[in-house]
């Protein structure tokens, strides 16, 4: 059955070459296409698609507004369009909170200069998307605990690296693992890896912890570079823990979470310092959880929490076997409260989980002290 598809647009010319890359695959159908947020709203009650792109800046209503309205009255996966600036990472953030589930860049050249390849990613993505856990806007978490305003990091200004999609593999039954016993001696670092879906994922997770939190955090969310930034400074504004962009040469610090550049690699070494490198282009993601996760493994043996949440592929799978083989503990989140289950799947069908938890429940036990 084809996944029929709403593009909503401004643009004349964007609306066209869209609903002719996205027709042009035998499981995707745009059933309609709006000009606007209010029109686009009125379209899905009547249309009733399985997935909606969506611009942000149109006349008459705005996307964010659209995608309040409609996550509100009929909760739909959204893909949003975004440029890759810091004021299109401000707002696609906002997107995100409000209910989308996953976002691309505008300029198609910033996706592929190849017409076939733009093409494929552009068709994957959407079909990916429909294949998402869809949330009422209630259910976005709300921030909390709020700290005074802080000098926050730099923006990275690295060129943005969009990840080769990955198909995703049908979900199967998983065999649960039964809760790990209470650790007895603490932590030296805990470990996110995320990808679609993460940005609300990490907050929900992140305002959950005190400001007195015990452990040093490192964070691994899919992301162009332009985005890092700001989404860093927007968890340290909604977080009682300190949040920054990774540079290299920071260290390792209690109570601070660490989050890696986009379009680069980051490392952690024995003494507790990070490290920066380019992005390799044999890596589908730029940052790579397995890279993150696997330097962890070698510098902390049995002394890492891994997590891994929401998600496509199975980014962290490799690392996360790594850490286990050194006795560290993984934690994956459940198919239940993911917005895509894939990258916890992989986890949790390998045997590798510990814990399989709810997102909930991961901010508790964390906020408790990984018990």
């Amino acid at each position: 059955m084809a996944v029929n598809v709403l593009v909503v647009d401004d643009s004349g010319f964007f609306l066209r070459r869209l609903t002719e890359i996205l027709n042009a695959h035998p499981e995707l159908n745009v059933v309609g296409t709006a000009t606007n947020g209010r029109e686009a709203v009125e379209k899905v009650e009547h249309l009733k698609p399985d997935v909606i792109t969506m611009d942000y800046e149109m006349p008459v209503m705005d996307g964010i507004t659209a995608v309040q309205h409609i996550m509100k009255n009929r909760p739909t996966p959204i893909l949003m369009f975004s440029s890759l600036t810091h004021e299109g990472a401000r707002v696609t953030l906002n997107a995100l909170e409000a209910g989308a589930v996953d976002f691309l860049p505008k300029n198609f050249e910033d996706i592929s200069k190849q017409a076939s390849q733009l093409q494929k990613i552009l068709q994957q993505k959407v079909l990916d998307v429909s294949r998402g856990h869809v949330r009422g806007r209630a259910a976005a978490p709300a921030p909390t605990a709020r700290k005074p305003a802080a000098p926050k990091s730099s923006v990275t200004t690295a060129k943005p690296t969009v990840a080769k999609p990955q198909v995703e593999a049908p979900v199967q039954p998983v065999r649960r693992t039964p809760p790990a016993p209470a650790r007895r001696r603490p932590y030296k670092l805990v470990a996110i890896g995320t990808s679609t879906g993460g940005p609300v994922a990490l907050q929900e997770v992140l305002t959950k912890l005190p400001a007195n939190f015990p452990y040093p955090m490192v964070l691994i969310q899919h992301m162009p570079a332009a985005f890092t930034g700001p989404f860093a400074q927007r968890l340290n504004s909604q977080c009682r823990i300190q949040v920054k962009e990774a540079q290299d040469g920071d260290m390792l610090k209690p109570g601070l979470a660490i989050l890696a550049p986009g379009g680069k690699q980051m490392m952690v070494d024995k003494g507790g310092r990070i490290k920066i490198l380019p992005g390799d282009d044999r890596l589908n993601y730029k940052p790579c959880v397995d890279v993150t996760f696997g330097s962890a493994a070698k510098s902390f043996p049995g002394d890492v929490l891994a997590i891994v949440l929401t998600g496509m592929g199975s980014d962290g799978k490799e690392g996360a076997r790594m850490l286990k083989q050194g006795g560290s503990s993984v934690w994956a989140q459940d198919e239940e409260s993911c917005v895509i289950y894939g990258m916890p799947m992989a986890v949790a069908r390998a045997n590798l989980a510990d814990r399989e938890l709810s997102l909930t429940a991961i901010g508790e036990a964390l906020s408790k002290g990984g018990a």
